[in-house]
């Protein structure tokens, strides 16, 4: 993918570098593959907010993502290569041998008319999913299972890849995107390749109004409030925030404070933390 510069007519464009979509085939999406996408962003079932500044944004319909590669042994060609509103990467409608139509995450080397195939007897190329144990050492890989059949978790986002790294007996090996190095089973699937739209993290909206479209609603810095809405706020002039950082309701953030909770099953798992 590349990017461009936009020719500075207005302020917003002046700092904007935008993708030029020049991978992208198809500007409709499949119709069959759309579902309708709830908009109550940020909040729970009672419409309380538990997630903050989120809402708003540009309406959106879903892309049912075929995160399983359920069909196996049923070679399917690529069709086209489309932009999806709800990720960071693009998506591969696939048309398989016996009529059906899937999206996928597109690979990073996966090109239209190329053919695809899931199963313990695919060829381990970029585009297919195979079990863990029938992919070399060294391979990399995306799309991948945290337990068998549970549909690809891990390596999602644009231009995110994982590697194996070794077998042991009945468990694989591998280097996340986090630099965490983890143990999956053998039976979990992974898609080989690399995820598309590598440049995703070079984009740069150049306006507020664009970052909204997205959902995003403003992020107030805590020194800027009053002292009954936070910790940080309040005090004469302009002042730091003088204590370890806290969130708005006095727990403690960032500054190395761990928030995850112990989890055995998770935790004997994963081999080398990203820290």
């Amino acid at each position: 993918m590349g990017l461009k510069k936009m020719k500075p007519v207005t302020p917003g464009q002046r700092h904007a570098i935008l993708p030029d979509f020049s991978e992208l085939t198809r500007d409709k999406p499949e119709k069959a593959l759309l579902a309708p996408l709830d908009r109550a962003v940020g909040r729970n079932n009672q419409g309380r907010v538990t997630s903050r500044h989120r809402g708003s944004g540009h309406k959106r319909r879903y892309r049912l993502i075929d995160f399983a590669r359920e069909k196996q042994g049923i070679p399917a060609k690529v069709a086209s290569v489309e932009y999806d509103p709800n990720r960071s990467a693009w998506i591969t409608l696939l048309h398989y041998a016996d009529g059906e139509k899937r999206y996928i995450l597109t690979p990073l080397e996966l090109r239209v008319g190329d053919v695809v195939e899931a199963g313990e007897n695919a060829e381990p190329k970029p585009g297919n999913a195979l079990p863990l144990r029938k992919i070399p050492a060294g391979t990399f890989v995306h799309n991948v299972e945290l337990r068998p059949r549970s549909g690809g978790k891990v390596a999602r986002a644009a231009g995110t890849v994982a590697q194996v790294l070794g077998k042991e007996e009945d468990r694989a090996i591998l280097r996340l995107p986090s630099g965490e190095v983890r143990v999956f089973s053998l039976d979990c699937m992974a898609t080989v390749g690399r995820v598309s739209n590598p440049d995703h993290k070079n984009v740069r909206h150049g306006k507020a109004g664009r970052v909204r479209n997205l959902g995003r609603r403003p992020h107030v810095r805590g020194v800027a409030m009053g002292a009954d809405d936070h910790p940080h706020g309040g005090g004469e002039g302009r002042t730091g925030e003088g204590r370890p950082p806290k969130t708005p309701w006095g727990k403690l953030a960032k500054g190395g404070h761990r928030t995850r909770k112990h989890k055995k099953g998770s935790d004997a798992l994963i081999l080398k933390r990203r820290k």
